[in-house]
């Protein structure tokens, strides 16, 4: 618990680093009063006014910085053109969504990724590897935007397996948002304990094509990494040992070949995850997907100051507890490791 909160405690200088950062390239980017104010209201003088004497404008930058780090306290991180709502909500709204479907696809990467990568290092060189290989070396080449539009084309267009764009089916009068009780907001698991699985399985339905297309990339990378660190544990003194004392082949790779092989690719796996949460731009683009990436997007190129604040301190937070995640697991799958 010690590592645990000295490493929370080390959120604080990285965030407030990322917030100086971004606070002034966004400041020398544009009027800082159009982050706060909606779009009809940008001419409004007296608006204006009430802005910047609320957020002390007319004052030096680092002053700026400091009301602007209070409101972000405050949970007033400024509002956004884009959504025309202020950024807090529109994380509250928008966030969940994205976090449902990097979630979903870090799933289908890492159980996907570690069984092909265990299955090509103990099957060194043969058809399985080869073909293994091959596979996640296109699959790393492939660009987001292509693998996606090609799914919708086939998948949608074409066999019409999946409901294609969108959260859920919106014009379906049997699908309401308003009908069900958001306990976490993640749409998956509010329909199952709302007890909808018609909603549900639209739900899933939506979700899979953009989940499979975010995990594409990061199930190439964990492959590889696995079977890079499968193929180095194998040829451990320990493991011939196990061998020797006549364990069976499924133990000797179980639980003693893959734990360890696992504590490099966690590596990627956490790292990965904090991508797929910051970086979901073009998949939630295509599919139009109502998260924080697509949102993010539309913030850049209108150069909307404050949902682009908003979204750096949060993937930055992202960023951080993922690497405090694999830190712990590092702990969990080698006893030798002593977090202090």
């Amino acid at each position: 618990m010690t590592y645990v909160a000295r490493r929370l405690l080390l959120l604080i200088p990285v965030l407030i680093g990322v917030s100086i950062l971004t606070f002034t390239i966004m400041r020398a980017a544009g009027d800082p009063v159009t982050a706060y104010l909606p779009r009809g209201e940008q001419t409004n003088p007296i608006a204006i006014e009430r802005i910047i004497e609320k957020y002390h404008l007319d004052e030096p930058t680092y002053v700026q910085y400091i009301y602007w780090l209070k409101g972000v306290l405050e949970f007033d991180l400024g509002y956004s053109q884009v959504a025309s709502d202020d950024v807090s909500d529109t994380l509250k709204i928008r966030f969940p969504a994205t976090l449902e479907l990097a979630l979903t696809a870090t799933i289908i990467a890492v159980f996907v990724g570690i069984r092909a990568g265990t299955a090509a290092a103990v099957r060194v060189n043969s058809w399985v590897d080869q073909l293994t290989r091959v596979v996640s070396l296109v699959a790393v080449s492939i660009p987001v935007f292509w693998l996606g539009l090609l799914l919708l084309m086939t998948f949608y267009n074409m066999l019409g397996w999946s409901e294609g764009p969108l959260r859920y089916s919106v014009y379906d009068p049997r699908f309401d948002m308003n009908d069900l009780t958001h306990y976490t907001n993640l749409l998956l698991v509010d329909t199952l304990l709302n007890g909808r699985w018609d909603f549900f399985l639209d739900a899933a339905n939506h979700l899979a094509l953009p989940a499979i297309t975010l995990a594409f990339a990061s199930t190439a990378l964990i492959v590889r990494m696995m079977r890079s660190s499968m193929l180095e544990v194998l040829g451990a003194e320990y493991i011939r040992t196990a061998r020797s004392k006549g364990l069976p082949e499924k133990v000797v790779i179980r639980k003693h070949a893959r734990r360890n092989a696992l504590i490099p690719t966690v590596t990627v796996v956490g790292l990965s995850f904090g991508g797929l949460l910051g970086g979901a731009v073009l998949t939630e683009t295509i599919f139009i997907w109502p998260g924080i990436g697509q949102w993010a997007a539309q913030a850049a190129l209108n150069l909307d100051t404050a949902a682009i604040m908003g979204f750096t301190l949060l993937t930055a937070t992202i960023y951080v507890l993922a690497n405090l995640i694999v830190d712990l697991a590092y702990a969990y799958l080698d006893p030798r490791v002593r977090l202090t």
